[in-house]
């Protein structure tokens, strides 16, 4: 292992050489299945044509500026999610951690317009909204947080799923905002359920709190909708995605209402490499390229398909303890921590990843098919059978 690189990862003994579609290749030849497509990051597969062209076609143009200079791809790209959202506008950055650090800002100085001496963000246990200081505060696991405080003030940590426990903050007048992810990804695949959301969506409409949702993860097609919120009939107030935007270049979105729109002037926040020519011509590509070959509608086929054939096969056994998820965003929860699978499944050549110990998660690109996912269900399910017969 080398020395030479600080040991956040662990101990890595895989290297791909190459990839095609929903496949990876090892310096030796050998083909892997990739059932997580690097967290959720390469929707439209690897080495897609579309995004190779454009990559060739603006490296050749154009890689950066700075946000002192009008770039005309991220005005295209800011335009088509406002677009896509019927929301206001747009600020960019590299990451997710990056557009909910934004949406923090956000909130606190929209807080501190209205005369608010310390604004307060209600985030909820089994969060994840990333690892810098003030993300690290708004996530809901202390194993991640041991180590790196002090945290900054300003969080509230309430119930996941429970109404209840964020309705006894609307006497608490330093509340500003509500985060969320709609489906806890790092948090083991948990959705909140549709009570959930569309009361939160109520309760910030009557306590004038800004509803912010992480999609970071279950945006840009990964549950069936371009962004999960959509299977409502209501808006965010603030929503943040990155991820699958750029198909494996880095780029992350915070996207606000009108409501807030004003909220960030010049000088209040920035970023040296958000939203640069190469980055923001790559996420219009990828956005277009999701919307105009009907991938939503296959993320919510074959989604349908491995959760199908997965509980059909597992519903009974005995180390499953749930199966759940929405589009290709799926999680196989067992009863224990299962931390050698992952290696399991690299010997049979399906690449998938862990959450929360014991949750195996499924993340494979928009554009796999229906002999990939029979592959995929099949394997894992072997494996983990195979795992009922060692207890």
């Amino acid at each position: 292992m080398s020395t030479s690189i600080m040991n956040t990862y662990g101990q890595k003994n895989l290297q791909f050489s190459q990839g095609e579609g929903v496949w990876l290749m090892d310096d030796a030849g050998r083909r892997y299945l990739d059932g997580i497509s690097g967290i959720g990051v390469n929707s439209l597969g690897h080495a897609h044509p579309n995004t190779t062209a454009v990559i060739n076609e603006q490296a050749c143009k154009l890689l950066h500026t700075s946000n002192l200079y009008h770039i005309t791809n991220q005005q295209a790209l800011a335009e088509k999610l406002t677009e896509i959202t019927g929301l206001a506008n747009c600020f960019f950055s590299n990451s997710g951690a990056e557009a909910n650090e934004a949406a923090i800002k956000l909130a606190r100085k929209y807080g501190a317009n209205k005369g608010i001496e310390k604004p307060t963000v209600i985030t909820f246990t089994g969060a994840f909204h990333g690892r810098t200081i003030a993300t690290l505060t708004a996530t809901g696991n202390e194993k991640l947080k041991d180590g790196f405080g002090p945290f900054p003030e300003g969080f509230i940590q309430c119930q996941y799923n429970d109404l209840a426990s964020v309705e006894a903050q609307s006497s608490n007048t330093d509340i500003v905002a509500v985060l969320i992810e709609t489906i806890q990804g790092e948090g083991g695949v948990n959705p909140a359920n549709d009570e959930f959301l569309n009361g939160l969506r109520e309760l910030c409409t009557a306590n004038d709190w800004l509803l912010m949702l992480d999609e970071v993860q279950t945006g840009n097609g990964r549950t069936g909708h371009y962004f999960s919120y959509q299977a409502y009939d209501w808006q965010p107030d603030v929503l943040t995605t990155a991820k699958g935007l750029g198909n494996g270049l880095p780029i992350g979105a915070c996207i606000a209402s009108d409501k807030v729109a004003d909220v960030l002037q010049p000088g209040s926040h920035g970023s040296t490499y958000g939203g640069n020519p190469l980055v923001t011509a790559v996420a219009l590509n990828t956005i277009n390229t999701i919307l105009n070959n009907n991938l939503l509608a296959n993320v919510q086929a074959m989604g349908n398909k491995l959760k199908n054939q997965l509980s059909d096969a597992l519903k009974d056994h005995p180390q499953v303890v749930d199966i759940r998820g929405k589009g290709l965003m799926i999680g196989v929860e067992l009863t224990k921590p299962c931390s050698d699978f992952i290696g399991r499944a690299i010997e049979k050549g399906v690449l998938i990843c862990l959450s929360r110990d014991k949750v195996i998660r499924f993340l494979p690109p928009l554009i796999i098919n229906e002999e990939e996912i029979d592959l995929l269900a099949r394997t894992i399910i072997t494996l983990i059978d195979g795992l009922g017969k060692e207890s």
